[in-house]
């Protein structure tokens, strides 16, 4: 721990919030809290159960199997990539959009009372607090890494390849971070002033849930309801990771562009207003 320096992080001018640079920065010079505290996080969370960490592999497929039962065996859905699809291919298809939005979720629902549960933070000792949103992406990060090797191994046994365009995952889940962090920065935010904002955000998220193809095809959609599925970046941040990791599909670039675009808007506009808002943390906790 002695490599790790806990200082103030609040800045003192306006234009350092909106330097895009600032929040790089920032996480660059705590990066080995951000380990450590990740790493904290990750063994204290399933720390006495009886499975213990094996439930970051149970988890998953749990929720896995009782969606390919809704959608696949009762409601008779498939993604139409393959005309011999099996159920197999489908919850793996299913899994992969879960993956991708579960760490957004994750990360939201807990985000507006992340300052709140760690007020000690704010009026005690001088800490980094964004720092703490960050730790919360990275263990989500972490589990999702857990299922990503459950899907590459479950890829494999259905089509018996390895498809060489998994290399263009990052290419999800970089703008998957960005977007996360920065709505986490702002609900974390906003959570302090308001404080119902924790069950409207679970709420929202839940719906928001079939606002992208997770659990459904982009065929089965109306077509006057097309062009907002397609403003969604889930949309195309889950598109992209289907066709890179099962089917051997190079992302679009149009899709690769927009979500990052989008993914960085979100990201600086949330770093500003929880910067600019934190100042205010200590009088209303």
């Amino acid at each position: 721990m002695s490599d790790v320096v806990v200082i103030s992080s609040a800045p003192p001018s306006a234009w350092t919030y909106a330097n895009p640079v600032c929040a790089w920065r920032f996480l660059w010079r705590q990066r080995n809290l951000i380990l450590q505290l990740t790493r904290m996080d990750l063994a204290q969370r399933y720390r006495g159960s009886f499975l213990g960490a094996a439930w970051t592999v149970l988890t998953p497929l749990l929720v896995l199997t009782i969606y390919t039962f809704v959608f696949n065996v009762i409601l008779k859905a498939r993604w139409g990539v393959n005309p011999s699809e099996g159920r197999l291919e489908f919850a793996l298809a299913l899994f992969c959009g879960l993956l991708i939005y579960g760490v957004f979720s994750e990360c939201a629902v807990v985000a507006p009372t992340v300052v709140v549960n760690n007020r000690n933070y704010v009026k005690k000792t001088v800490f980094p607090l964004e720092a703490l949103l960050a730790v919360n992406l990275g263990s989500a990060l972490a589990r999702a890494g857990v299922g990503l090797v459950i899907l590459s191994i479950g890829t494999v046994i259905v089509t018996g390849r390895v498809e060489w365009t998994l290399v263009f995952l990052p290419a999800v889940l970089v703008p998957l971070a960005l977007l996360t962090l920065g709505v986490s920065w702002f609900l974390a935010a906003l959570g302090v002033f308001v404080r119902d904002i924790a069950q409207t955000v679970s709420l929202v998220v839940q719906l928001a849930f079939f606002l992208a193809p997770i659990v459904y095809p982009m065929s089965s959609v109306p077509a006057f309801v097309r062009p907002f599925i397609y403003a969604n970046p889930f949309t195309h941040m889950i598109n992209a990771a289907r066709g890179a990791a099962m089917w051997g599909q190079v992302p679009q670039l149009f899709s690769v562009v927009f979500a990052t675009l989008f993914a960085v808007v979100v990201f600086q506009a949330g770093f500003m207003f929880f910067m600019k808002s934190r100042r205010a943390f200590a009088d209303v906790l």
